[in-house]
């Protein structure tokens, strides 16, 4: 049986010359761009937010309900390396129960390196520590295409875990032909993304990808392509 048991501004000063003392106020920090998920649709392949390519770029995505999707609220970010996509999926799943750590202190804490997050029950264990309780498991896909059982169990996860305001976070393997909105069609991409909405009616999932391949940042893509990105990975929920 799966464990589940949920669980000061700063102001700078400085001192001008003794002749004409000053003080200067820190600017404030630029509003974070809001996605509204409710202007679009949730069909595959919807993209909610596109253009933000710059290294640690964020947005934010608000919670929210229609008769058949929900999603969770988060604070994504464009990952600030090209192998930092492990710390910044984790960083996204936490932001929508904590304030998040930055992604230097999640790749640290996760042994990423240059050659990336090597599995993901480092992922699970991470959010674990950071949110303590152990709701976090790591579910392994080895089956390539996945077995109705594996499918069964991920959309079941899917939703169990974010109705109850658990982002899930996977590692994927996209080959050329199967592959989320904007990727290089010419390679294979393996990656970690944050699974953090579903559509029960459309069968689909919403995504918070920190490659921002192409700009594509937040988008829709159907639970069925979802399954067949995770072997022979896996996931964390």
């Amino acid at each position: 049986m799966r464990k589940r048991l949920v669980a000061a501004a700063l102001a700078a000063f400085a001192v001008g010359t003794l002749l004409l003392p000053a003080t200067a106020h820190a600017a404030p920090a630029p509003a974070v761009p809001v996605v509204d998920v409710r202007s679009h649709g949730t069909e595959a392949g919807t993209a909610l937010a596109s253009g933000y390519e710059e290294p640690g770029t964020r947005l934010r995505v608000d919670a929210g309900r229609t008769s058949s999707a929900t999603w969770l609220q988060i604070d994504y970010q464009v990952q600030e390396t090209g192998y930092w996509c492990g710390p910044a999926a984790t960083r996204i799943a936490l932001s929508a129960r904590i304030a998040p750590p930055s992604q230097g202190e999640l790749a640290a804490q996760l042994g990423t390196t240059v050659n990336g997050t090597d599995h993901i029950g480092q992922v699970t264990t991470v959010l674990n520590a950071r949110l303590g309780g152990g709701w976090y498991e790591t579910k392994e896909m080895p089956n390539d295409p996945p077995t109705q059982a594996q499918r069964d169990l991920l959309w079941s996860d899917v939703v169990y875990d974010i109705d109850r305001n658990y982002p899930l976070v996977a590692n994927i393997v996209a080959p050329p032909g199967n592959q989320p909105p904007g990727y290089p069609s010419d390679q294979t991409i393996y990656h970690y993304f944050t699974v953090f909405g579903y559509d029960a009616v459309d069968r689909t999932v919403l995504i918070a990808d920190p490659a921002s391949f192409s700009g594509n940042q937040i988008y829709w893509i159907s639970f069925d392509q979802l399954a067949t990105l995770i072997p022979p990975k896996g996931y964390s929920a």
